[in-house]
């Protein structure tokens, strides 16, 4: 009876012989728990046995580096008796479990829920993300406004300038033969003017958002280039606008009105100051507008009317189709860049305006400062119309007129209108 092989690790490995081609066992080290090498067995490396079969015969055992300097390897060329057969991995297909595999899903459902749909978007941001941008930014906006107004009215707590608003409280005298009051077609020129700026600010808008336009407006003439119909009732706003514009400043040079909004003393900037102060503090200035205009009133008028609406006309007209587009040299010495780069931030200028001086006429005697505007009706005594309510319904109508139009500029109602002037096709 054979004793059964030392207990160790048998690693199986091709022979020198087997790379070489032939058909000789593998060869297997053996490592016994003491160290020791299993004798040869009856056959050797090359024999039946060697090939790895179940009955009997030796391998050869692997060898590796000398233990010493220049000696053998190690170790000595020797043989085991052939290792037990080892049941192999079979090659074709496993035999299914005798039990239906499952994974426990916990609390989770096994199966994965559809992700939710994506949330409509007006713009960059979702509804709700529009709403928490608009809360989270009127907070910050409050919380700077009280502090600008606390440390306002800290500031005019002050003697240094608490001298400087008495010797300049917000207004100077205007120049002899300045007309007093404001006359009704003024007050017909703000409407017009207001009118239509709002419509031009919302075509201008919708020019940019536009990127596939639905409706595209042509002129009659030969050789014109088609305009989408967006930019076309742009344009033609502007050409009123600017009628409009251009009937305001002859009447206002030509009554005497000029005085009121074109500043005539260097008064005018620490008198401006003055009345930023006082406004910052909410302490109003207590000029009469039917009289004479605050100076922060009056540069403020100024720069409307002679430098953002010129900027506008000018930067519009570059990006208009009236720019003649041959013109080489005229192109290069005013780009298109530019016109663009000033157009947008203008628009911006004059809604900010929009917003400040409706929120600042509202605010500082409502129905005194719309029967100023609205009816002509006014007084050199502040109070004389400060209950009257004439000029507060004439506001209430123009809203009302502005609101309509701001509907109704859409294709149902624009495409007739502007087939009066061209043809509007659909490419």
């Amino acid at each position: 009876m054979t004793a059964p092989p030392a207990p160790g690790r048998l690693i199986a490995e091709p022979s020198a012989d087997l790379a070489s081609g032939s058909s000789a066992a593998p060869v297997v080290e053996a490592r016994g728990r003491a160290g020791a090498t299993a004798a040869p067995g009856p056959s050797g490396a090359g024999g039946p046995s060697g090939a790895g079969g179940a009955r009997g015969g030796s391998v050869r055992v692997r060898r590796g580096l000398p233990r010493v300097a220049g000696g053998d390897p190690w170790p000595p060329d020797a043989a085991v008796p052939n290792p037990p057969a080892v049941v192999g991995i079979p090659s074709g297909p496993r035999a299914p479990l005798g039990f239906r595999p499952t994974v426990f899903p916990g609390r989770a459902a096994s199966v994965r829920p559809d992700p939710p749909a994506e949330p409509r978007r007006l713009g960059p941001f979702t509804r709700m993300q529009w709403i928490g941008a608009l809360a989270v930014t009127g907070a910050a906006l409050m919380f700077a406004a009280a502090m600008v107004v606390l440390a306002t009215r800290w500031l005019l707590s002050t003697e240094p300038v608490r001298s400087f608003v008495a010797t300049y409280p917000g207004e100077y005298p205007l120049p002899e033969g300045a007309p007093v009051g404001l006359p009704a077609w003024l007050g017909w020129q703000h409407f017009l003017n207001a009118f239509f700026l709002l419509l031009i600010i919302r075509s201008g808008l919708q020019v940019r958002r536009d990127k596939r336009p639905s409706a595209f407006w042509t002129p009659r003439r030969p050789g014109a280039r088609k305009m989408s119909l967006a930019l076309w009732f742009h344009q033609a706003l502007d050409v009123l606008w600017v009628a409009n514009g251009i009937l305001f400043v002859v009447l206002l040079f030509a009554t005497g009105q000029w005085m009121r909004v074109v500043p005539t003393s260097w008064e005018v900037v620490p008198n401006a100051v003055s009345a930023a102060l006082q406004y910052a503090s909410l302490e109003w200035p207590t000029e009469n507008g039917w009289v004479n205009y605050n100076s922060l009133q009056q540069l403020a008028y100024f720069a409307v009317t002679f430098v953002a609406a010129p900027l506008a006309i000018v930067s519009g007209v570059r990006m208009s189709a009236v720019w003649p587009r041959r013109a080489a040299a005229l192109n290069r010495a005013y780009p298109v860049e530019w016109a663009r780069r000033v157009h947008f931030p203008v628009m911006l200028f004059f809604v900010g305006f929009i917003v400040v001086h409706v929120a600042l006429v509202l605010a500082t005697g409502a129905l005194r400062n719309l029967n100023h505007m609205y009816a002509a009706r006014g007084s050199t005594d502040p109070g004389a119309v400060a209950a009257d309510a004439t000029g507060f319904w004439i506001f209430v109508v123009s809203l009302a007129v502005m609101a309509a139009a701001w509907v109704a500029a859409r294709p149902l109602v624009l495409v007739p209108i502007a087939r009066l002037f061209g043809s509007v096709s659909t490419r």
